[in-house]
């Protein structure tokens, strides 16, 4: 067995891992409400870092999303570690699986294709990861409109490569 067979298998482990991970330590500073906690009140009298108990006010600005998550440090580190490692192992699996293709079949317009959508999500990835949302908002949100439509438009090329090299088998 190589070893390269296990490169996509660690991808979502060490990428899903890395989320809670920063969720985790989010909440342990005190820069977003535990999940648990979805009785928000917008006229807290205290901001979150502020108050202290076990029961924090928690405002819409708190919740817990991916990106909100990773927005002050220390966790923004670690987020735009995990962002950025995840889209190299993308770019890596998505070119060995590229090359297998070619040896195993002529190459097409359709791997390419792949290749290229692939590639280009990652670019957005590395910009989420990299850019947080509170303090780059725009280079946050185009980072996340290249990478969320071309990760779709992945699955659909791959689903028809998929088709076609099935079926010239």
């Amino acid at each position: 067995m190589s070893l390269w067979m296990i490169i996509p298998v660690i991808l979502p482990v060490f990428t899903l891992t890395g989320i809670w991970v920063v969720y985790a330590m989010a909440v342990y500073n005190q820069h977003v409400c535990p999940v648990n906690n979805w009785l928000y009140n917008e006229s807290c009298e205290e901001q979150l870092p502020f108050q202290r108990g076990p029961v924090l006010c928690c405002s819409l600005d708190n919740i817990p999303l991916i990106s909100k998550c990773g927005t002050l440090p220390p966790e923004s580190c670690f987020f735009s570690l995990i962002c950025s490692t995840g889209s190299f192992m993308v770019m890596l699996i998505v070119l060995l699986y590229y090359a297998h293709v070619i040896e195993k079949h002529q190459n097409c317009v359709l791997n390419t294709a792949s290749l290229s959508t692939r590639w280009i999500c990652a670019a957005g990835l590395i910009m989420v990861g990299n850019f947080q949302v509170d303090f780059a908002k725009v280079l946050h949100y185009v980072g996340a409109g290249v990478a969320f439509p071309s990760s779709m438009l992945f699955v659909c090329i791959q689903s028809a490569l998929t088709y076609r090299l099935a079926k010239t088998q």
